[in-house]
């Protein structure tokens, strides 16, 4: 039979639309208060937004007759006719926002308008007013929403953990800090402040509450100029190709004032790169697009994420063009050096000079000279050898055969390799050895990964990694994203040699590292694991430890380019013939290849 829902089932369905998780609430509350003109943003956060989500501001506040109205379905004071849809100034416009949050939450407004002398407190239960009175409160306003998901308990059970609930309100507050300099935000966890700005105006001050200046030193600023006959406008920041992540999730897209996800655009950034960065690795940016309003729809999904441009191509080559000319150094934006100087970062001369760190993944192809990884064999104790290993991840496929080039020589399929005798290094990345069948090349940096993974491994299974401590500690600064990452995973990144302790909103201090990362630098280590964690979207526990220690792996193996003794070659060949699985790297590359005496043979035409 068919019916008509009830007013609240419709409004729980509606919610889910809008309200998809704590962030969601988060974003809709503060992008009211932008709206209201606020010069002060508070948000209060516990339980990772479960229990509660508090957003105070100083803005225009809500008149006292029509509170009850702003928590109506379609009830908004930002649009009066459908012409107003063809040129939306606002943040939200929809009238939805409040209604789907009230309906599947507990809500306790408090709001005083500009002009009046006392405020109003409204309390509603799932969307039920409870109860209503006038009270003292300073202009503004203040939303409180409790036990989110109380009346929707499918939806309950499908958040994550406090701690990835926690990391999206994070990632949200931080995009919106960085868009509105001028506003005075202020983030709180459980009692706890994450992240603050001073809202004086200064992008460069947010970018580094957000980012730390290590990693502030390494971008490159985009300039707003003179919006021209394409009338699109673009300004913001963008990363040097030496600061670059293993995702796109770095790059942020503002349209109008509005965070938006734009694939086209995202790609555009990319491109901008093209030939600047390794395959695989994304850079940082920050874009502001300034378009005129009548030229682009916001009005595409609920969540307001979504928006298409009247003109898409001219959109990707104005996002394409201003971002490598930046790169290229002709725009004022980048020093002659090819790093930032201060004038580019709004004033901080001192932030001059090439950093100390930033996570690379082409460390294979940097000569020895510019190398500070230890080169460490040790023979295996008997019990170091796992009886059984996984690759929980198989990485990247081995680059395509050219067409029409002869197939690559395999290796023999026995899971062991023969004893091979030394014979030299070619290129000084690759070892020369004889065996049994042939000849076998040997990539050195794949080999001591495998050999380095599998004792790491078997250690970390043993609960016995061994750990170096450093020094002095090295302070390392993570946006509240990453931050959330490392108190996440602290358990796991304890247990592989890492000592890391909290220093302020953001900060860490790295007193020990793994002793394979002895002579690494801990920031370095430490950012690349985030970095890797990061990308892991929902892995299994045992993945994410085998991708945690494939990056410490990586980082300690001998790279391509680092020149090795016959002593040293020998102990790598030695520990890779007793791996368990010494034909591929952790990542899924080979080891090495072989030559039989056959082809040796059919190549100087001696069959």
């Amino acid at each position: 039979m068919i019916h008509v829902l009830s007013d609240q089932l419709a409004s729980q369905i509606a919610a889910g639309e809008v309200v998809e998780r704590p962030s969601s609430v988060v974003k809709e509350l503060v992008e009211n208060s932008i709206d209201a003109g606020a010069t002060a943003i508070t948000i209060e956060v516990r339980g990772g937004g479960r229990q509660l989500i508090q957003v105070a501001d100083n803005g225009s506040g809500i008149d006292a007759g029509e509170v009850e109205t702003a928590f109506l379905r379609h009830a908004t004071s930002k649009l009066n006719t459908a012409d107003d849809l063809h040129a939306i100034r606002t943040l939200g416009f929809r009238g939805e926002a409040l209604a789907a949050i009230a309906a599947v939450s507990q809500v306790t407004v408090v709001s005083r308008a500009r002009e009046a002398t006392v405020g109003t407190r409204l309390v509603l239960d799932g969307g039920h007013i409870m109860t209503r009175e006038t009270i003292g409160a300073p202009m503004g306003t203040v939303i409180a929403v409790e036990n989110l998901f109380y009346n929707v308990p499918a939806r309950l059970k499908f958040l994550k953990s406090v701690t990835t609930e926690k990391r999206l309100i994070d990632e949200f507050v931080t995009r919106y800090a960085l868009a509105y300099p001028g506003i005075r935000f202020r983030l709180s966890h459980d009692n706890r402040i994450t992240f603050q700005t001073t809202g004086n105006g200064e992008t460069a001050d947010v970018l580094l509450a957000v980012y730390g200046p290590e990693t502030v030193r390494q971008l490159i600023a985009i300039p707003a100029d003179e919006v021209d006959e394409r009338r699109v406008g673009v300004r913001g920041y963008v990363s040097d190709p030496a600061l670059n992540w293993a995702n796109r999730n770095h790059i942020q897209l503002f349209v109008n004032g509005r965070a938006v996800r734009d694939n086209r655009l995202t790609f555009a950034v990319v491109q901008a790169y093209h030939t600047l960065l390794p395959v695989g690795r994304f850079p940082l940016g920050l874009l502001f697009l300034d378009v005129p309003v009548e030229d682009v729809d916001v009005n595409v999904h609920p969540a307001k994420v979504e928006v298409r441009f009247r003109d898409e191509g001219t959109m990707f080559s104005a996002v394409q063009r201003e971002v490598r000319a930046a790169l290229l150094g002709t725009t004022p934006g980048r020093a002659a050096g090819g790093w930032p100087t201060g004038d580019s970062l709004g004033g901080w001369s001192s932030w001059g000079g090439r950093p100390s760190f930033a996570p690379r993944e082409d460390d294979d192809d940097r000569p020895a000279s510019q190398l500070d990884i230890p080169w460490q064999l040790r023979p295996p104790a008997p019990d170091d050898a796992p009886a059984a290993l996984e690759d929980d991840d198989a990485g990247p496929e081995p680059a395509a055969t050219a067409p029409g080039a002869p197939p690559p020589p395999l290796i023999p399929h026995e899971s062991r390799l023969p004893i091979m005798r030394v014979i030299g290094q070619v290129g000084a990345a690759y070892i020369i050895a004889e065996g049994p069948e042939g000849l076998y090349l040997i990539d050195q940096h794949a080999a001591h990964e495998r050999v380095l993974f599998e004792q790491l491994l078997a250690q970390w299974r043993q609960r016995r990694v061994a750990a170096q401590g450093l020094v002095a500690p090295a302070t390392v600064y993570l946006p509240p994203s990453q931050a959330a990452l490392v108190e996440e995973h602290a358990d796991l990144l304890a247990g592989l040699g890492f000592e890391i302790e909290p220093f302020g909103p953001g900060a860490f201090q790295v007193r020990a590292v793994p002793a394979l990362l002895g002579r690494t630098d801990p920031a370095t280590a430490l950012m690349a694991v985030v970095s890797d964690l990061e990308n892991e979207a929902a892995p299994l526990g045992a993945q994410l430890e085998a991708q945690v220690i494939k990056r410490v792996c990586k980082s300690a193996a001998v790279k391509a380019g680092q020149t090795l003794s016959r002593d040293e070659m020998e102990a790598l060949i030695a520990q890779l013939e007793t791996c368990a699985t010494p034909h591929t790297c952790p990542h899924g590359r080979p080891t090495l290849i072989h030559i039989s005496a056959a082809q040796l043979a059919r190549q100087f035409g001696r069959t």
